[in-house]
């Protein structure tokens, strides 16, 4: 009995101890989170650059004259240009302000007039004596006139940084051109509404009609404080490898700068290295600047054939009937568009040699001052000269 009991008991301890449950299964991993991508790249928005040589459905050719109107860079706080210091007479007289300049734009455009690229006016062709410049045919929308903008000297003169200009050219964070610079007060101002190349670049853009081949205008440049606001220039004292490295880095830093110019009409021409006198025929040193130019100014925009000459002063003294030894080298060097400034856009091609040259005229304090007739054609001085921001000086308009 007792067997029987015991073998009960251990039937019962057994079916006690049968497996275990299984263990619940783990939650499942949590789903990752989704890591939104990053925004795209900002793309520059494309520009399209066309021909005006070439025949057009609805385009007239233009054999008449090629207006050409130069400028200095504007001020953009007249506050700091006219403030009664050694420089405000200077700058009366050669500069216009940001204001004055968008309304010139705003009246040749509503004149009739259109941009053209000053390469496009003549080219280079081969004849019976040689290689020789020939006026192009321009085919224009119907109603509208050629007119070349040039700008001289868009280096960004230390003197000018301390004088109500902006200081250089970038890219913004909207990938286009810009200016840089510090408003009275002292604060960093980044703004397409200050500067000469921006402000144009912005008419265009509200104004398509203005640039149909997307010529803007071309840029011309000395080298000795570098170009565009880089100091991409050497000095002949105290050089050394740190001074080098910070100007390969300016070089390095100016390069998109000039690749945007270039890619959204913008051209460039030479001013001489050092805004020399060409007219005295002194050979060593025009030589010598010519070949800094090419190195430190050239190496970065690449050829051009433009040479606007400094002060307008013509090479050998006179450029018109002759060609002497400066106009010659200069010539040989690769220039084939000789710029001076006179009372009109005039022009001559050279017989004795492969060359243009031609005057340009100047909207500056000076003329809109003095010289209100000779421009109204484009302008009216009376309704574009600010006299409320520049000095009291004599305006000399005639009676009407």
């Amino acid at each position: 009995m007792g067997r029987v009991f015991l073998a009960l008991a251990l039937l019962i301890l057994l079916g006690g101890c049968g497996a275990p449950a299984p263990a619940p299964a783990p939650p499942p991993p949590p789903e990752p989170e989704e890591v939104p991508a990053p925004p795209p790249s900002p793309e520059p928005e494309p520009y399209a650059i066309t021909d005006p040589t070439e025949e057009r459905e609805g385009h007239v050719p233009w054999t008449g004259v090629v207006e050409h109107l130069f400028f200095h860079p504007v001020i953009a706080y007249p506050e700091l240009a006219f403030d009664g210091d050694s420089q405000e007479s200077g700058l009366d007289d050669y500069m216009l302000t940001a204001g004055e300049y968008e309304k010139i734009l705003r009246s040749v455009c509503e004149k009739g007039y259109i941009l053209v690229d000053i390469n496009s006016v003549w080219r280079e062709e081969e004849g019976e004596d040689g290689p020789r410049m020939v006026r192009n045919t321009l085919y224009l929308p119907e109603g509208k006139k050629p007119l070349v903008l040039s700008f001289d000297d868009v280096n960004y003169y230390p003197y000018m940084l301390e004088n109500g200009f902006t200081h250089k050219l970038i890219i913004g964070e909207d990938l286009k051109i810009a200016s840089r610079g510090l408003d009275p007060a002292g604060n960093e101002v980044v703004s397409r509404d200050l500067d000469a190349v921006p402000i144009l670049d912005k008419f265009v853009e509200e104004h398509p009609d203005f640039s149909p081949f997307g010529a803007k205008g071309c840029l011309s440049l000395t080298g000795y404080e570098g170009i565009l606001g880089y100091r991409t220039q050497t000095t002949t004292t105290g050089w050394d490898d740190v001074k080098e490295a910070a100007r390969q880095k300016e070089r390095e830093a100016v390069r998109p700068v000039i690749e945007e110019l270039k890619r959204t009409g913008w051209t460039f021409g030479s001013h001489t290295w050092g805004h020399i006198r060409l007219g005295d025929g002194n050979m060593t040193r025009i030589q010598a600047d010519t070949e800094r130019w090419l190195d430190e100014v050239g190496s970065l925009v690449g050829e051009t054939k433009i040479l606007f000459y400094p002060h307008g002063e013509r090479p050998d003294g006179n450029d018109w009937t002759l060609t002497g030894p400066a106009f010659q080298y200069l010539q040989g060097q690769g220039f084939r568009v000789f710029c001076s400034v006179g009372v009109e856009s005039f022009s001559f091609i050279k017989k004795d040699i492969c060359a243009v040259i031609c005057d340009r005229l100047h909207p500056d304090g000076t003329t809109l001052r003095r010289h209100r007739d000779q421009y109204l054609q484009f302008y009216d001085a009376k309704d574009i000269i600010d006299l409320d921001a520049r000095p009291e000086r004599e305006v000399l308009w005639p009676e009407e």
